[in-house]
């Protein structure tokens, strides 16, 4: 019988999300990747237990992860059946909708028959009769935005959901979204927008929508999904993302100059006494604006080096021009 570790809150650190009530632990857990039908149960477990014994909070999760779709909620109801289910009230469980789940022309994009027939599934794969956040996970050019933030807002009328969040929309979008939400009365609690120091686009004035909107911020894929790691700076291993056929990392992704940004990296993160993948999540923290930095995993020991990554989170400002300038070679 799995009994959680009593002094999991002692060295975790969490933060506001924008100005609500909710604080997230520094790092999140993404059950993107290694958690699916295709993968090892019982690892998946031990890693989301180990997560939890640390401090980690927030489980986030989409309909369509896995492979097969799906399989990723089903298998974290069974981890929170078997494990986490007394101590739901300390955990936030997050869901998306938005990419293809099923066929047909409502099981995709942002309408509401979509999205609150995906929470319905999601629900009932992973057992609950709510989930703490609900995403949009893409913006939908073809549906009105007002419909599918109409359907967050029912999502959590209806008491599926407590919160509701966006993913991936630029600034423009964000700050149409927000103020939709805000006059239906169900703020925009949080924008999961791909962020790293490879993929810096929020930069480019999202992060200012959500400072000034309140709203909080997790970056998905803070580690370029690896390339962000020592893991590719000898070739590409069996085992890793970008040797896999269901993978997103691709392995013309991993040229020579990426590795040359990559060892340098390596060296700023060395002088800090870090490894490059703690340092690039605290690279990511270091703007108050964001709230959390979401991590994927696919071993325990994965999980223990990145929450490390909150040892040191402050940067000077030559440390700051290093990167940058690290950043910008050709």
């Amino acid at each position: 019988m799995y009994i959680a570790n009593e002094q999991r809150y002692d060295t975790m650190q969490y933060r506001r999300s924008g100005k609500s009530g909710i604080k997230l632990p520094l790092i999140s857990l993404g059950l993107w990747h290694n958690f699916g039908g295709v993968d090892t149960f019982e690892n998946g477990r031990a890693m989301v237990r180990r997560a939890f014994d640390l401090g980690i909070t927030h489980f986030d999760l989409a309909n369509n992860y896995g492979p097969p779709p799906g399989s990723a909620e089903s298998n974290f109801g069974e981890i929170l059946r078997l494990d986490l289910k007394p101590y739901r009230d300390e955990l936030i469980i997050s869901s998306k909708a938005g990419w293809g789940m099923w066929p047909g022309p409502y099981g995709d994009w942002g309408s509401r028959k979509y999205l609150l027939a995906s929470l319905d599934q999601s629900l009932k794969r992973i057992g609950l009769e709510y989930v703490d956040i609900f995403y949009s996970h893409r913006p939908d050019p073809e549906t009105p935005i007002e419909e599918t933030m109409g359907a967050l807002d029912q999502a959590v009328r209806s008491g599926k959901a407590l919160y509701a969040g966006i993913s991936s929309y630029d600034a423009k979008q964000t700050a149409a979204a927000a103020k939709i939400l805000r006059e239906l009365g169900t703020p925009c609690l949080i924008h999961q927008p791909r962020y790293s120091m490879f993929s810096r686009w929020v930069e480019d004035g999202l992060l200012d929508v959500l400072g000034s909107e309140g709203i909080g911020g997790i970056a998905f894929c803070p580690l370029a999904q690896g390339l962000l790691t020592d893991r590719y700076l000898r070739g590409i291993p069996v085992d890793s993302r970008a040797n896999k056929p269901h993978g997103f990392l691709k392995k013309n992704d991993i040229d020579e100059h990426r590795l040359r940004q990559v060892r340098a990296l390596g060296e700023v993160a060395a002088d800090r006494g870090q490894s490059l993948a703690q340092m690039a999540l605290a690279w990511v923290l270091r703007d108050a604006r964001m709230t959390s930095a979401l991590i994927g995993a696919s071993r325990v020991e994965q999980i223990e080096q990145n929450v490390a990554a909150l040892a040191n989170l402050a940067f000077s400002k030559d440390e700051l021009a290093r990167i940058d300038t690290i950043l910008s070679s050709e």
